[in-house]
């Protein structure tokens, strides 16, 4: 179904102006004051490239309604966990507040480089914990039994799809299953590849954000997991293998070269309207609309991950996901935490959603995701966002997680490169994370 906004997003964004009314209420009651910037107060707050946008109009929002200046420093998503963890570690202590991914939480834990917040949380009845979406909220937070941040950014993957090119390829509607979608691609590569037009875009650079979440989003499908229920390694099990090979099987027809793809090529790739399916974040429909070359406006579609194997229900897969965490050593714990307690809430969410330029910003609290106002701007990225609503696949967060992830991500490059099985790949995998996580 083809997505479409004008009117009704400007009317929604304006009804998001009403949110300073309520953000400032909250900011208040959050354990803080609203009149905390009155002296001239500031607080540095660490970021990635990706929330740019997002960034510059927290920054500007919350000094509007605080008084507190926000001075944003911007890194690479595969550098922020890095670079927090070696400013307090150091002594440098520059970081009050972050976003990593949620992967690290737990080695920024374990190394005393974030704040347990478990104590605040439950003492802050106005964070309304209970409304963020319930396989984020664990997943992003939780480790060792404690809080360790806020949900920021509910990054999901879901399947886009350029409607202009199914229909010149006699395709009807989008793959329900990874096997449909390795057919519709082959076939339309085989179709217009001499002419610049690829059945899919495969993020294969070596990033667990970037191959790794081209995986997930097959494990998701094939209904397998990371770890079982006790946390222990199963990334070797049949769904898994299958999932590895359907990623090997889809680079055939993958816009070129594949093991050079990130996430710019790609995009670029999909706006320029040369390729038939992208596995993305819901935000990819906020561009598609409004960026300025986009050739795909009002011509894309977006569906659920398909399915693989004997699993027939759609599940998310929760790729990236960014928490809002307080720096150990910061001296500003509480604007800090008045800060993420606004940054985290449902009105802000729900802005950030809608925001026109786009911010990269997915739901994190069921309000948000359910609100008139992204219901009304992007209905079709409402519906396939509510799969995180029913379970979701999340990566491993524990002690180590992230050096677990670069091992997949390690032995699925050599996959994509042709030197070794999905077997071989997956067998190594599990013996390196045994070793790791337990």
């Amino acid at each position: 179904m083809t997505a479409s906004t004008h009117p009704r997003r400007r009317r929604a964004l304006t009804a998001a102006g009403a949110v300073a009314v309520s953000a400032l209420a909250l900011v208040a009651c959050a354990g803080g004051s609203a009149e905390a910037g009155a002296g001239g107060e500031s607080l540095t707050v660490l970021l990635i490239t990706s929330h740019q946008g997002a960034a510059e109009q927290l920054a500007a929002d919350y000094e509007e309604l605080t008084g507190v200046e926000i001075d944003t420093v911007i890194v690479p998503y595969d550098e922020i966990g890095n670079t927090l963890a070696l400013d307090q570690q150091s002594g440098a202590n520059t970081i009050d507040v972050a976003a990593p991914w949620y992967v690290s939480i737990g080695d920024l834990a374990a190394s005393g480089a974030i704040q347990d917040l478990t104590e605040w949380i439950e003492e802050t009845p106005d964070l309304d914990v209970d409304d963020f979406i319930p396989s984020i909220y664990d997943a992003y937070t939780l480790y060792d039994g404690k809080r360790w941040g806020l949900p920021f950014d509910g990054d999901t993957h879901v399947l886009f799809s350029n409607t202009e090119i199914l229909e010149r390829n006699g395709i009807t509607a989008p793959p329900a299953t990874w096997d449909e979608y390795l057919e519709q691609s082959a076939l339309i590569t085989a179709n217009e590849g001499a002419n610049g037009v690829y059945g899919n875009v495969v993020f294969g650079q070596k990033s667990p954000l970037i191959l790794g979440a081209s995986f997930a989003n097959r494990l998701a499908g094939f209904g397998g997991s990371f770890v079982d229920e006790d946390g222990k390694p199963v990334i070797d099990s049949p769904e898994a293998i299958a999932a590895a090979q359907s990623l090997a099987d889809a680079l055939g027809s993958a816009y070129p070269t594949p093991a050079e793809t990130a996430f710019g090529e790609g995009n670029s790739a999909w706006y320029a309207g040369n390729a038939a399916f992208i596995e993305n974040w819901t935000d990819l429909g906020v561009g598609s609309q409004l960026n300025p070359d986009s050739a795909v406006k009002d011509e894309w579609a977006v569906s659920l991950l398909p399915v693989g194997g004997d699993n027939t229900q759609p599940r998310a897969s929760l790729v990236a996901g960014f928490t809002w965490v307080v720096a150990a050593n910061t001296d500003k714990t509480d604007l800090a935490r008045d800060f993420i307690a606004w940054a985290a809430s449902s009105e802000v969410n729900e802005r950030l959603l809608v925001a026109d330029p786009q911010t990269g910003i997915d739901p994190n609290r069921i309000s948000s995701l359910e609100s008139a106002a992204y219901g009304e701007t992007y209905p079709e990225l409402q519906r396939v966002n509510r799969a995180t609503l029913d379970g979701a696949l999340a990566w491993p967060t524990g002690k180590n997680a992230t050096q677990a992830a670069e091992i997949l991500t390690d032995e699925l490059a050599k996959l994509v490169a042709g030197e070794v099985t999905a077997a071989e790949a997956l067998s190594a995998v599990q013996a390196e994370w045994e070793r790791l996580l337990g």
